[in-house]
């Protein structure tokens, strides 16, 4: 296992973060496999771990809390908020008012004293960054977070909320934690010049492409991984994103083959190559998933196939540009690129 320093924080985490999202009703993982996931990667070098209140409603956070008990200050603890929990319209979002209590909410479910990292799930565009940072700063004040984080931001929002922070003289995010593959490329051009830029970690989450990168999706087989179940679109091979993947997938496997790796070791390989990557996410549903994913820890792959990986998917190239999730509101509601008629 290779270690990086998160960000500025001169905190040493591991190059591959163990993902929790698959623990309890999403990915069908129970307590006793997840509990010997925990034991196998800590075993393994892997010093992180991330969850979030959102994974199958505060069930993930549980079983991470089990799983890790007694071991507390061996590993890094993060965990997110600001997705829905539930129908209530003040159960989600950036605010003070949710932020605070649903960090309390995280540390009961996870039985712990305080995260390591806490980070904004996703940008909440009526909450201003003011108020998100407010609450984050205080919460480090009182010792219940010790750095805080987005996830998923855009790069014009990483860049308006460092300028809040300083403006309004409280706390900076300290990281990002976006989507990156080699099938999903886009943040290079935008998101991670400007982590490098300000020194931020990046944790970098779907590094298998939910499961396109895995080696078990080629051309001729039936799609059966479990994301197929609950996302049918992302694996529907009629339309042409998922044609284009498909096709790369092929060309990315016989890339694989000449450098004599597994997909999931070019897949990661290429990910933890990248300068501004500080580690990536992995969320293995058995002990099984989760021993391939550690063979790839230390795979360091040469410059010709990071090269011919290009040839496939060019730099700054999202295959699946309608899966990007750190979209621009106005481009989602027409709405708000249309100005109204004066009364």
């Amino acid at each position: 296992m290779r270690y990086r320093t998160l960000g500025r924080t001169g905190v040493q985490i591991s190059s591959l973060t163990l993902g929790a999202m698959n623990f309890g009703a999403i990915g069908r993982t129970s307590q006793a496999e997840a509990t010997a996931i925990v034991d196998a990667a800590l075993d393994g070098g892997i010093n992180v771990i991330d969850t979030a209140d959102r994974y199958s409603d505060g069930e993930s956070e549980e079983i991470v809390g089990k799983a890790i008990a007694g071991r507390r200050d061996d590993l890094v603890l993060a965990t997110k908020a600001g997705m829905p929990m539930g129908d209530e319209r003040n159960h989600r979002g950036g605010s003070r008012r949710w932020l605070v209590t649903e960090l309390e909410n995280s540390l009961r479910r996870l039985d712990v004293d305080h995260v390591d990292l806490y980070q904004v799930h996703r940008w909440d565009p009526d909450t201003s960054d003011e108020e998100t940072l407010s609450a984050l700063t205080d919460l480090r004040r009182a010792g219940k977070i010790r750095y805080f984080g987005s996830s998923t931001f855009p790069a014009y929002r990483i860049v308006q909320a460092r300028w809040a922070a300083r403006e309004h003289h409280l706390g900076r995010y300290v990281t990002e934690q976006p989507s990156y593959s080699v099938l999903q490329r886009g943040i290079e051009a935008h998101v991670l010049p400007v982590t490098e830029q300000y020194g931020l970690g990046v944790l970098v989450w779907s590094p298998l492409a939910s499961g396109w990168l895995s080696g078990a999706i080629r051309a001729g087989k039936e799609i059966t991984t479990n994301r197929a179940k609950f996302m049918p679109n992302r694996f529907d091979t009629s339309l042409p994103a998922n044609r284009a993947r498909l096709d790369a997938v092929e060309k990315l496997s016989g890339i694989a083959a000449e450098a004599g790796v597994t997909m999931i070791q070019l897949a990661l390989g290429f990910v933890t190559a990248h300068p501004a990557v500080t580690s990536a996410i992995i969320g293995p549903r058995t002990l099984d998933h989760l021993r391939s994913h550690l063979a790839a820890a230390d795979t360091v792959l040469t410059t010709d196939v990071l090269d011919a990986i290009d040839t496939v998917v060019a730099p700054g190239v999202d295959l699946a540009a309608d899966e990007k999730h750190d979209t621009p509101p106005a481009l989602l509601d027409a709405s708000l690129r249309r100005r109204r008629p004066s009364a």
